[in-house]
């Protein structure tokens, strides 16, 4: 039931498309395509512009791979990103949707500024779930490939709620042996915000200023852009509505509590037939 639920990064796909319109992104990058929900759409927009996406991903569906082998425009790359981003060139505009973490965003931020400064193209990257749950809270999908001193401890089972820091044993949000979070939320090197937070604040300490934008709705989408690129007037302007909007806050809240709900009645309906498999043998 919860796949029913609004949850990718491709419901903001309408705000990214105008966004890499007004920087005329026409070799995209994308982080984590899955699915390959938003791959799809940003192949329309490269198609339409002569350009090209690659993906970036080590275990997509299949779904996906059948249909990245019949785009011409479309270069998939099975690898993990930290292993091939220094690689990458002539790049416009990166989709971050990958590993959830602490480690894997900075670096990949960090990677991606080396790859603009090199090439002499301004930074622009759209960030998925900065927002709640793993904003503050590291995700695994693999944690033994995150080096010890960055690994925090961390849960296959326990479940993240609102309001509480500490995972819950068996309920709430959690990736039901599909990933881990880490125990505790919040503090240094924890999550896809405080990521970002410390890039950005590296950068400004170094001379170089960075504008973010952060939406918050479905997850949390972040936007990292050049200050001097010459689109970055028209990209903030198209950004000012939603950055840090109240009503989204609220909205997201209130959509957060139901799909955690959601999550709470597909436990007791489970509990409820194994109770009954229990009984019946």
């Amino acid at each position: 039931m919860t796949d029913l639920l609004i949850h990718s990064m491709s419901e903001f796909s309408d705000l990214i498309l105008a966004g890499l319109t007004l920087a005329g992104a026409r070799h995209i990058v994308e982080i984590g395509a899955e699915h390959g929900g938003m791959s799809r759409r940003l192949a329309a927009h490269v198609g339409e512009a002569g350009g090209r996406l690659t993906c970036i991903d080590p275990a997509p569906s299949p779904t996906f791979s059948a249909w990245a082998a019949g785009r011409p425009e479309v270069t998939h790359l099975a690898r993990q990103s930290l292993e091939i981003l220094d690689d990458l060139t002539g790049i416009d505009a990166w989709l971050i949707d990958g590993d959830h973490n602490w480690y894997t965003v900075f670096h990949e931020l960090a990677a991606i500024e080396r790859a603009s400064r090199r090439d002499g193209t301004p930074l622009l990257a759209f960030l998925h779930d900065v927002g709640w749950p793993a904003g503050r809270r590291d995700q695994y999908y693999d944690p033994e490939r995150i080096p010890a001193a960055f690994r925090r401890p961390h849960d296959w089972d326990g479940g993240a709620t609102l309001g509480e820091p500490r995972l819950v044993p068996g309920r709430g949000f959690r990736g039901m042996g599909a990933f881990a979070f880490a125990v505790e939320e919040g503090g240094p090197r924890n999550g896809v915000r405080t990521a970002v937070d410390d890039f950005l604040a590296g950068a400004l300490a170094e001379g170089r200023d960075y504008a973010f934008a952060s939406i918050p709705a479905v997850f949390g989408l972040g936007v990292v852009f050049a200050l001097d690129a010459p689109w970055s007037r028209a990209l903030a302007d198209l950004l000012l509505p939603f950055h840090d909007n109240a009503l989204l806050r609220r909205l997201e809240e209130n959509r957060l509590r139901n799909y955690l709900r959601v999550i709470a009645l597909q436990d007791e309906a489970a509990a409820r037939r194994e109770a009954v498999g229990l009984a019946a043998s």
